[in-house]
């Protein structure tokens, strides 16, 4: 008989042993690294792996010995479609980003409250930060836990802020009184600021919990008639700022609807330095996750100088102000103010130059249900290079948005019905998307071949 407290001859149970010890080592450097407080599932499982690494040695079998060897388990053999790409551990808490790429809450909550806005697994840039619960994928998760004899841990609440410190909240407004100061004590407030903000959520809340603190954030840029005259590291500071506070989910509508923010970002937008333009349009983008949001934006005039922003082309700047623009758009009454102010333009001849091209034509499509936007289209000889795209792109999605702008072109301007029929003759471009497009491309595909039939057949009856 074996003596209690002698780990088994069994090379299984040896082996299992080796894999426990090896699995504890990489989570107590995960706990060690982490500097943030979402390790607290690496805790659970290190305290599992250290229940079943005692079980092993005292040669335990009670049913806890194994339930609790098995929690720890789960991590290493659970399906990978039930793993968080960020943190490759067992989901307790699914959610949909808006990318539609599902992750752990937590995980993915850190990452934005980083100050990320694309997703980490495809770079598409996001359209809002909302979470959405995946209960598909939980449920899912849930029966293979039952199945394997496991218990799936509730998910930890996540949602609440590390709160501050009686000193640091002392700190914080001590920092906005010396933005009414001298400009070294400006500037040294407003960096500072911008740093709190990036690297703690907490300080970002503090913002939403004083109705004087954004005001006082702006004092430097709102007391002078001209952003001019304000220093740029002090404007750019400042605007970094409002940008960090805008991902705080619930600053964004307390930032956009304060007086000074938004006039003061479109200011930004022309300023000297193209890292205050570029965070001006991120901030927009930001703020325009709401409904309401983009409704205000619209109407203070900020799509003009975004446009014009892109139309300078500052690769630095792009991608923030592609993203603002697409955002706005979503509301009818903005597509209208973009056509106007000269969207459409502008990001045709971005296109046939081939700078982001993908973000880019997902706006024209959206623009394209105005009917000015497809008179520009057609007036600006677009439809070649859009039926260039379809024809030799790879991306699905770039040919979607492509043949989507093209049926409308279609549907409203009888003369480019030449140029559709002849590519179509030359290359049967369309014809092959209507085949193994996606389902919506494969439906404009078929509406402008049959349109263009029809065209056809009445040409030979006359």
């Amino acid at each position: 008989m074996a003596k209690t407290g002698v780990l088994s001859s069994d090379p299984t149970v040896r082996a299992r042993a080796a894999e426990l010890k090896k699995e504890l080592q990489r989570l107590v450097r995960t706990i060690v690294d982490d500097e943030d407080y979402y390790s607290v599932d690496a805790i659970d499982q290190a305290k599992d792996a250290l229940c079943a690494l005692r079980e092993l040695k005292f040669n335990k079998q009670s049913t806890a010995t194994t339930t609790s060897s098995l929690k720890f388990h789960e991590a290493v053999s659970c399906p990978e479609e039930f793993r968080c790409p960020l943190s490759k551990e067992l989901m307790r808490d699914p959610i949909i980003l808006a990318s539609g790429q599902t992750y752990d809450r937590p995980f993915i909550q850190k990452w934005l409250n980083a100050g990320n806005r694309t997703c980490p697994r495809t770079q598409q840039v996001l359209s809002h930060t909302a979470l959405t619960p995946n209960h598909l994928v939980r449920e899912m998760i849930s029966q293979w836990c039952k199945s394997q004899g496991l218990e799936l841990r509730n998910p930890v609440q996540y949602g609440k802020e590390e709160g501050v410190t009686k000193a640091e909240h002392d700190h914080f407004f001590s920092l906005l009184e010396k933005l009414s100061a001298t400009l070294p004590e400006q500037k040294e407030a407003a960096k500072e600021l911008r740093l709190l903000t990036k690297k703690m959520p907490s300080f970002r809340a503090l913002f939403g919990e004083s109705v004087d603190a954004i005001p006082q954030l702006l004092t430097p840029l709102s007391g002078s008639k001209s952003q001019s005259g304000v220093h740029p590291d002090l404007q750019e500071d400042v605007i970094t700022t409002l940008l960090n506070l805008s991902i705080h989910d619930s600053n964004k509508k307390l930032v956009a609807e304060t007086p000074m923010v938004i006039p003061l970002l479109m200011e930004a937008l022309r300023s000297e330095t193209i890292e205050t333009r570029s965070n001006a349009a991120a901030a927009l983008f930001t703020l325009s996750a709401l409904d309401s949001n983009k409704a205000l934006i619209g109407k203070s005039g900020a799509l003009k100088p975004l446009i014009d922003l892109l139309d300078e082309g500052h690769p630095l700047a792009m991608k923030d102000v592609a993203s603002a623009i697409f955002n706005l758009c979503i509301i009818h009454e903005n597509k209208a103010r973009a056509v106007r102010d000269g969207a459409v333009r502008v990001i045709i001849e971005k296109i046939m130059d081939g700078v982001h091209v993908d973000e880019l034509l997902a706006i024209l499509a959206m623009l394209s249900t105005h009917q000015r936007a497809v008179e520009e289209i057609g007036e600006l000889e677009a439809v070649p290079c859009l039926l260039r795209i379809v024809r030799e792109s790879t991306c699905e999605r770039n040919k979607e948005n492509c043949i989507a702008i093209l049926h409308t072109v279609c549907l409203n301007d009888r003369t480019k019905w030449k140029a559709l029929r002849e590519e179509e003759n030359t290359y049967g471009t369309i014809s092959k998307l209507a085949q193994d497009g996606t389902s919506r491309a494969k439906r404009k595909a078929t509406g402008i071949l049959e349109r263009l039939r029809r065209a056809v057949n009445i040409t030979h009856t006359a």
